[in-house]
């Protein structure tokens, strides 16, 4: 309206009036044809409301391109987009919030959100990504929520698959979600360029532990969530990492702790911390006597390592045996290629033991006939 009246006033006061509202109406009709499509078209199989756009459970195979240039919140989930790449996206100045969960989406490529400068949240969760290039976000990203949730495919190159986060281009980054992912083991150094990082999920990653140096350079973390994971113990340098993050609360509930002596760091840290939200409900896995117990409740003198000692003897009595059926098999194998002279020296000791029973049975008899015994000694005068 305000162009229309500058168009009025800036108009010769003295033309006709029906031609100045026909030049102000055309002028009016001519900007909406230029902006207004721009701004108010909503692409095909999608729900537009004010700043928002919904685009889910169309089988798209690609992002739409004629989303609104004013659009704020973009939802595109439950679709068929294998990659994002440089063109994926249009020119989206305003945009803040982009979801796209569930797209079985397998690779982000270079400059993927180049044209999202003032995206703060992204939703990537529930996806089957393999690739993510390292500058998939532009210099500069705003970005502050990434929810990666169970999206991780390729469990094998985790290390390459999280290189991305090693990346200067995420220095604003505020809460990071990687639970529900088999990341076995954190690479070393992947939180250090996130400096600003608040919160943390690791729920469900398959840990095997955490080692010493992962939350380097992150002091202002908060929260960090390491439940139901396949963690038995934590290294004392892992333990004095975590005391030098002040503010850092711990979830750590659902994990199969081994209350041995290899845990007595671990039980000695958990009693005087607080620091863990939910030691209350620690439980020992192992071993079988202390199975179920609070960890809290077992005491120093219960940390026993009797499961290593009667492993160790049991592989000590294995070997013995391997040692005596191997000397078995040798002795029967020499006994099997000699046995034609074993078995003539066995005849000949029958055959001289006996002779030498005939011997004392002929002296036996003589000895018992007295007439024997007369003509024995005559013959011998």
């Amino acid at each position: 309206m305000r162009l229309l009246r500058s168009l009025w006033s800036g108009s010769d006061h003295r033309e006709d009036p029906g031609r100045l509202h026909k030049s102000g109406t055309m002028h009016f009709l001519f900007l909406l044809a230029v902006v207004v499509p721009s701004y108010l078209s909503c692409p095909d199989r999608c729900l537009c409301s004010s700043q928002t756009v919904k685009c889910q459970n169309q089988d798209l195979d690609s992002i739409p391109q004629s989303i609104p240039a004013n659009t704020k919140l973009l939802f595109i989930t439950g679709n068929n987009i294998s990659h994002i790449s440089e063109d994926s996206f249009p020119a989206l100045d305003l945009l803040t919030e982009l979801y796209l969960s569930g797209n079985q989406m397998e690779s982000v490529d270079a400059k993927a959100f180049q044209n999202l400068p003032k995206l703060t949240r992204l939703d990537l969760s529930n996806n089957r990504i393999q690739n993510f290039s390292e500058t998939a976000f532009p210099e500069g990203s705003k970005l502050q929520v990434l929810n990666l949730s169970r999206s991780l495919y390729n469990h094998n190159f985790t290390d390459e698959l999280l290189s991305f986060l090693r990346s200067s281009n995420l220095s604003q980054l505020r809460s990071l979600d990687l639970s529900n992912n088999d990341v076995v083991s954190l690479p070393d150094g992947i939180f250090t360029a996130l400096s600003k990082l608040i919160s943390l999920n690791l729920r469900n990653s398959s840990l095997l532990t955490v080692q010493t140096g992962v939350l380097w350079n992150s002091s202002l973390l908060q929260d960090l969530d390491l439940r139901d994971n396949r963690l038995k113990d934590l290294p004392v340098a892992t333990l004095l990492d975590f005391s030098l993050i002040p503010d850092l609360r711990i979830q750590l509930v659902g994990n199969p702790w081994r209350c041995t002596c290899f845990s007595e760091d671990l039980l000695r840290w958990l009693k005087n911390s607080t620091q863990v939200v939910d030691v209350q409900n620690l439980t020992c896995m192992a071993p079988e006597t202390l199975k179920g117990r609070a960890l809290l409740q077992v005491e120093q003198s219960q940390l026993k390592c009797p499961g290593d000692l009667d492993s160790v003897l049991e592989t000590s009595y294995v070997f013995l045996g391997l040692v005596l059926a191997l000397i078995g098999l040798i002795f029967l194998l020499v006994l099997y290629l000699n046995r034609k002279g074993i078995k003539r020296w066995i005849y000949n000791i029958r055959d001289a033991c006996r002779d030498h029973m005939e011997g004392y049975q002929y002296r036996y008899e003589i000895n018992s006939d007295p007439r024997l015994a007369n003509l024995s000694i005559n013959s011998d005068v």
